[in-house]
């Protein structure tokens, strides 16, 4: 999908795309380099976001669409759809930190919706967010997600998803009816 008045081509993640959106996903998260915009992770966890294997996975899986958003072909963004029954999970979002606080990530969450929609007829869009990000879930909540107080606790110890620099993180379900 090409949105004109944004510049922003959505299309499927490739094998191909793996490496790119792993920096993508680790610029926006992790590190140094995730300073530049506001959803690093950098002062709670350490370590990777993702790798390789992981970005593979859900390309590959059947019930998961892992969606590359370009604009004058660079990546900028991407983000995870997986169909789960009767709802998606919205997962992997990661917007390029230069580009971040100007609107994209408003254009891609609303694509997003309307793609789980049209693809697969569900309902109701899902996510997890680490808890003691105030900020995000805000931004989140604007966009109309709302917290349900359901929580599933960090994998500590398993570094593929980063080391934990504090011991109370955990993941909310954020929900929001597709209209």
């Amino acid at each position: 999908m090409d949105t004109a008045a944004t510049g922003l081509t959505f299309r499927d993640a490739t094998d191909a795309d793996a490496d790119a959106l792993v920096v993508l996903i680790e610029s926006a998260y992790r590190g140094d380099d995730s300073r530049a915009g506001w959803t690093t992770e950098a002062d709670i966890l350490e370590g990777q976001r993702t790798d390789p294997e992981g970005v593979l996975a859900v390309i590959k899986s059947p019930d998961s669409r892992l969606l590359v958003v370009e604009r004058e072909g660079q990546v900028v963004a991407c983000c995870q759809l997986e169909h789960r029954g009767a709802h998606a999970y919205f997962g992997m979002f990661a917007v390029s930190p230069q580009l971040q606080g100007g609107g994209l990530g408003k254009v891609i969450i609303a694509e997003a919706e309307r793609t789980a929609r049209e693809t697969w007829g569900v309902r109701e869009m899902h996510m997890t967010v680490i808890s003691v990000r105030n900020d995000l879930i805000a931004w989140y909540e604007r966009r109309g997600y709302r917290r349900t107080g359901r929580m599933t606790p960090f994998p500590y110890g398993d570094e593929r998803f980063g080391i934990p620099q504090r011991d109370d993180l955990q993941f909310e379900l954020l929900v929001k009816e597709l209209a």
